[in-house]
């Protein structure tokens, strides 16, 4: 008999996150035969842009998808009917086809699992993907100086040492992060923990498929020189991603370097970045800021030498595994970072992939400077590192092992 699974994700299927880190694992998991179910929030100034392309590609995939509105206002209130809408299409799809286990991301999704384990006794695969409560007020999201944030997050860490004790089978992102989880009181020995690291989709980002006529046409939009030594940032600005700190190693780099430009491709807040390049005087002539689809991603990569990110070093993102790694690595292009995010440190020093510092300070920043103009990395190399701890594939199997283990 096929075993049916109820995947929970707070995550749209419509957002980036949704398409890289969601669909392709439970179309993997639904290749193997397991009948999916999948039920996601969704922000709706996408989804109405993005839903026919999700759908075809579930359907394709026999995954069977229970989109609900995310809603954002007002603050706690919205989230506490989040809640409600996905308990409620969660009992509607057991009562219709009954699932013997319950898969959910972190947060809202767990609180939704754990209630579903008790009320109807199914199996609990908790995807620890962060420590979600710590994150939050790591991120700014919560200030714990709110009396009512302060409730807030005392409820989520009870609740995560709640679903740990409950969980059937664990899942985390980083070697760091299951040495947490296994010393917490309520984690039992016998319980399965997996550690599966954010998956990088190897044939999309492969610097072997970029038209080089392309990569002609956007150096020369952006008045990228031959000789010029080309430093990319991927991601959104803010929050836990240090762009002050960026910009400011970006300042020792082009004293250092002369030719050196430096490319954001990042979804919004562009102005920010062109106010920390001021804030450094850094010629704006070397800043170049933009845009771009999932697709684009690899073409605007291709023309960087190095890739750069700085992520705040604390606590909650030692459970961390940064898509961007994966996705940077598989283009065989080595990164500048900071030690003190899930594994990244190690897997830079394992892989010679690029370069880590270990504070944010003047002397660091001039000896990045100082490394670059020596380095020497091996693109194809790297890839196979990318291979090696990112790919799919491996991703998949892991997920496999994990659903044997629990459901036979």
């Amino acid at each position: 008999m096929q075993k049916h699974i109820l995947f929970i994700s707070y995550d749209g299927m419509t957002d980036p996150l949704g398409q890289s880190q969601v669909i392709p694992y439970l179309q993997g998991l639904s290749a193997a035969g397991y009948n999916i179910s999948l039920l996601s929030c969704e922000k709706p100034e996408v989804y109405h842009t993005k839903k026919k392309n999700i759908e075809y590609l579930l359907q394709a995939s026999n995954i069977q998808w229970h989109p609900i509105q995310y809603t954002k206002k007002p603050a706690v209130l919205s989230t506490l009917y989040d809640i409600y809408q996905l308990k409620k299409i969660a009992k509607k799809i057991y009562k219709q086809q009954p699932y013997q286990m319950v898969h959910t991301r972190i947060g809202i999704p767990s609180l939704v699992g754990l209630w579903l384990k008790k009320k109807y006794g199914v199996l609990f695969l908790n995807d620890i993907r962060e420590f979600y409560a710590d994150s939050r007020v790591d991120g700014g999201m919560w200030n714990l100086s709110s009396p009512l944030y302060k409730i807030i997050y005392k409820y989520f860490k009870k609740q995560e040492g709640e679903q740990v004790k409950h969980s059937d089978g664990i899942v985390c992102l980083t070697q760091a992060a299951k040495r947490i989880i296994v010393q917490w009181p309520q984690y039992n020995p016998a319980t399965p923990i997996e550690v599966i690291p954010c998956s990088a989709d190897l044939n999309l980002f492969d610097s072997q498929t970029i038209s080089q006529d392309k990569k002609n046409e956007y150096a020369k939009k952006w008045g990228i020189q031959q000789n010029d030594i080309v430093i990319s940032y991927l991601g959104s600005i803010g929050g836990w991603y240090l762009t002050k700190e960026m910009l400011e190693l970006c300042k020792y780099i082009s004293d250092k370097i002369p030719n050196t430009k430096f490319l954001f491709i990042s979804p919004h807040r562009h102005e920010q970045i062109i106010e920390h390049a001021r804030q450094f005087n850094i010629n704006e002539s070397k800043i170049i800021t933009t845009q771009a689809s999932r697709n684009e991603v690899p073409l605007f990569l291709s023309l960087s030498n190095f890739s750069l990110f700085f992520i705040k070093p604390c606590y909650s993102k030692l459970s961390s595994s940064p898509t961007k790694h994966g996705e940077i690595m598989a283009m065989g292009i080595p990164v500048i970072t900071n030690s003190g995010v899930g594994d990244v440190a190690e897997i830079v020093t394992e892989t010679n992939s690029g370069i880590v510092i270990n504070e944010f300070t003047e002397q660091s920043f001039k000896q990045v400077a100082e490394l670059l103009l020596q380095s020497n990395f091996s693109g194809n190399r790297i890839r196979e590192g990318a291979k090696k701890i990112y790919a799919l594939d491996n991703a998949i199997e892991s997920y496999k092992r994990m659903y044997k283990k629990l459901l036979g």
